[in-house]
């Protein structure tokens, strides 16, 4: 049977980041469903202070929609979208970025309604909790001070993370574009910036939210590398493989790459589409000794 591509979006995006590749995905005959999670897409806050002339002042101070939307809240979500989407046939989970931690939490819950899960340069914590990867070595070329600029509020006070993507700051737009995609043109760059929303949850799982050999590790999983990724930078994603592997030696990831940035696979999708449609076919993984 044709399955059902389940796309999961990162932090600060939503639905609409996934429409070129939803487009491709269509045009090689494939059904896809683009998720947007508690609090994002039209569920969004994009509060008066944020349009031209900005308020700083009611940027940092004003109340958003998401600020009390946990994790669990979106794998109750994306729970509830694979049920659904289950009913019509085999599905693969595709998750982005932050999005690869409700991925997880999913399917450590209901492994039985995921017949591939795809991790794009996504976290899927294993030996540790997300926020501890950023103090390990393979982190080192990521400095969370660059996007300080951009910060709109202080996330304690407002209950939620808060990013001035509208800034015309130079220094924080020159960091955006090196985290995010430094090989686009400028013009792509500021294109997709104008597609994230300000505000994004706080809550990036603890230790209970790990992957889980027992539900997860049933699951067939792939990983695609983005060979230029600076924000999630190759050797944590290679390390994120090995973890998956070494606790689940009997389904080990099948691991793939795709050159460019962390969004260059969104913006020009042809390369991922057919390489997700690749993945329709593969087979299931082999039970544990």
């Amino acid at each position: 049977m044709q399955p059902t591509f389940v796309l999961v979006h990162g932090a600060f995006a939503n639905s609409f980041s996934f429409a070129p590749l939803q487009a491709e995905l269509g045009l090689l005959g494939h059904r896809s469903v683009a998720v947007d999670l508690p609090g994002h897409g039209f569920q969004a806050t994009f509060i008066r202070a944020y349009q031209s002339p900005q308020d700083p002042e009611g940027l940092a101070t004003a109340p958003g929609s998401i600020k009390g939307v946990t994790l669990a809240d979106n794998a109750a979500h994306l729970i509830g979208i694979l049920e659904r989407a289950k009913q019509n046939g085999p599905v693969i989970l595709v998750a982005h970025s932050r999005g690869g931690i409700t991925a997880t939490v999913a399917a450590n819950a209901r492994p039985d309604l995921i017949d591939r899960i795809v991790y794009v340069s996504a976290w899927c914590p294993v030996d540790l909790d997300v926020n501890d990867y950023y103090a390990e070595p393979e982190m080192t070329t990521v400095d969370p001070a660059a996007f300080a600029p951009a910060l709109a509020g202080n996330p304690a006070d407002l209950g939620l993370l808060r990013v001035n993507f509208r800034t015309a700051n130079p220094d924080s737009l020159a960091a955006l574009k090196g985290a995010f995609f430094a090989d686009g043109t400028d013009e792509q760059f500021l294109t997709f910036l104008n597609t994230f929303q300000p505000d994004e949850n706080l809550d990036a799982g603890s230790s209970a939210d790990r992957a889980q050999a027992a539900t997860w590790g049933r699951v067939p999983k792939t990983y695609i590398r983005l060979a230029a990724d600076t924000s999630l930078p190759l050797a944590l994603q290679d390390r994120l493989i090995r973890e998956g592997d070494e606790l689940t030696p009997h389904n080990p990831y099948d691991v793939r790459t795709l050159e460019g940035s962390h969004l260059r696979w969104l913006v020009d999708p042809a390369p991922a589409a057919r390489l997700l449609g690749e993945l329709a076919t593969l087979p299931g993984p082999s039970a544990p000794a």
